[in-house]
């Protein structure tokens, strides 16, 4: 499995910004061929304390990464990426990630 995941540093406006990303580009987003699954995790603070970096982080699951790569090149994928660099370009990282399952067993 791969991931393509979008951590979000924290919005000037932080009701404008959820209006748009859970009203408009998750919506968007959720559309792109191949997505298997698409989870938002909304940040609420760090262990250091305070709220950290970040606000929120996006991870969108695909097959492989050439799901993942045809998706981004389907129109449903440029649109949403047209509307991330709109209303997020300054706040979004992106990264691509491949799960990997440890041995370890968790107490």
């Amino acid at each position: 499995m791969v991931k393509l995941i979008a951590l979000y540093t924290h919005p000037e406006n932080k009701e404008q910004f959820d209006e748009h990303y859970f009203n408009v580009h998750g919506p968007l987003t959720a559309k792109i061929p191949g997505l298997q699954q698409m989870t938002v995790t909304k940040i609420v603070g760090s262990p250091m304390g305070g709220d950290g970096k970040y606000y929120l982080m996006c991870e969108m699951v695909y097959e492989s990464h050439e799901t993942m790569k045809a998706g981004m090149r389907s129109l449903e994928g440029k649109a949403s990426g047209k509307d991330l660099m709109g209303f997020a370009g300054d706040l979004v990282t992106l990264m691509i990630g491949e799960e990997v399952h440890a041995d370890a067993t968790v107490r």
